[in-house]
């Protein structure tokens, strides 16, 4: 039971796009990605995503709209719902959803992590 320094784990990585657990509780994972550019379309059929933006901000693409994530402010993407994030700079994202989650959804490609490294 140790506290967690979320500016220190970000500062182990630098790719993008592939999200590190940092924590699990309740069969959830806390998550850290770092977004840059464009992500895929896609849902989850069966998970709620909790996007909170730690540094930066990005825009969160769905069908009929565009929302944008500023640092401090989050956003919950309800299963189901197709969306695609976008950031035009680098953007430091906590993430919180079932461990069951992958991160493409419903769409397997290049950008699929199946494996999540644990920092």
């Amino acid at each position: 039971m140790d506290t967690i320094n979320l500016l220190e784990k970000f500062g182990l990585f630098n790719e993008h796009w592939s999200p590190k657990v940092v924590g699990e509780l309740n069969g959830q994972e806390v998550k850290l990605v770092k977004f840059q550019g464009e992500f895929v379309w896609h849902h989850h059929d069966n998970e709620d995503e909790l996007f909170l933006v730690v540094k930066g901000s990005f825009e969160m693409e769905f069908r009929d709209k565009t929302v944008i994530v500023k640092e401090g402010e989050f956003l919950i993407v309800p299963k189901g719902v197709a969306h695609r994030p976008v950031a035009k700079e680098e953007v430091w994202v906590l993430l919180f959803e079932p461990a069951s989650t992958l991160n493409t959804g419903n769409v397997t490609n290049e950008k699929t992590k199946t494996q999540l490294e644990k920092i």
